[in-house]
């Protein structure tokens, strides 16, 4: 009999003392679902649990945490994106408020990017609860100025085959070729059959979250299965693949650094 399906007192644990998990932490890249990821608070949130998802101790150039906000929950106020930030709403309904301007209603699959320096508040209203990705990073000036404020859903932005693969599709949330911008961030799409027909080893740093689906990531010699809620982080030339499996369609959302040369 699997410990699982022991019949066990409230607040007993299964036997068995060896732990199990599919998180990985290797030099260049970390899988890491989200049982196990502890949670933080933060003192600028309030009602709202942070489980981070990658930080500069894990090797990234970036921040990624996931935020949990319960009804009533979110900023303390407004508050200075401080540095760049970048918001997905995972499930749930939050409002953001930029500035000066009206409140912004963002359902599951809105998402928002914020320049440094721009002044926001971002609160659930709703009678539920709300999961929202943030992305933070220090920005890299060039002396143009920072961009502009996105408050956006996936919806609204029209899918692109790149490559001209069947099956395969970029939606480009943040746009391309924009140089004002230090990073991109794309949702990903495979229907099934479809997939990366190349091992790619590159300069770019990446953070994914599995938004729907399941597949078969490759990193660094290693094949990992990735469901939904999964992240990843993949260090600059880390070797990988990604392979749709199921029935349905796959997608992630995907941050890469772009538009900058080499720092030495």
């Amino acid at each position: 009999m699997h410990p699982n399906a022991l019949s066990l007192r409230p607040g007993h644990l299964p036997p068995g003392a060896i732990g199990h998990g599919r998180a990985v932490v290797k030099p260049n890249y970390a899988f890491m679902p989200p049982e196990g990821i502890l949670s933080s608070r933060l003192p600028d949130y309030e009602q709202t649990v942070v489980h981070f998802q990658a930080a500069p101790a894990l090797g990234a150039e970036f921040a990624q945490a996931l935020l949990a906000i319960a009804p009533g929950g979110g900023t303390r106020g407004m508050i200075l994106a401080q540095p760049q930030h970048f918001f997905f709403v995972i499930e749930g309904t939050v409002v953001i408020h930029v500035e000066d301007g009206e409140p912004q209603e963002l359902t599951a699959g809105g998402f928002a990017y914020l320049p440094p320096g721009t002044r926001f508040s971002l609160r659930n209203e709703s009678p539920g609860p709300a999961r929202v990705e943030r992305l933070t990073k220090p920005y890299e000036s060039i002396g143009l100025p920072p961009p502009d404020p996105i408050v956006s859903h996936r919806d609204k932005v029209p899918a692109t085959n790149l490559t001209g693969a069947e099956g395969r599709n970029w939606k480009l949330l943040l746009g391309a070729g924009d140089f004002r911008f230090d990073m991109e961030i794309n949702i990903l799409s495979f229907q099934p059959g479809a997939y990366f027909p190349d091992v790619e080893t590159h300069i770019m740093e990446h953070g994914l979250v599995m938004l729907e689906g399941q597949g078969l990531y490759y990193l660094a010699g290693d094949w990992h299965e990735i469901w939904a809620g999964d992240f990843i982080w993949m260090g600059a030339y880390c070797p990988q693949q990604f392979y749709p499996t199921g029935f349905g369609e796959a997608a992630y959302l995907l941050y890469k650094n772009v538009n900058r040369d080499i720092s030495f």
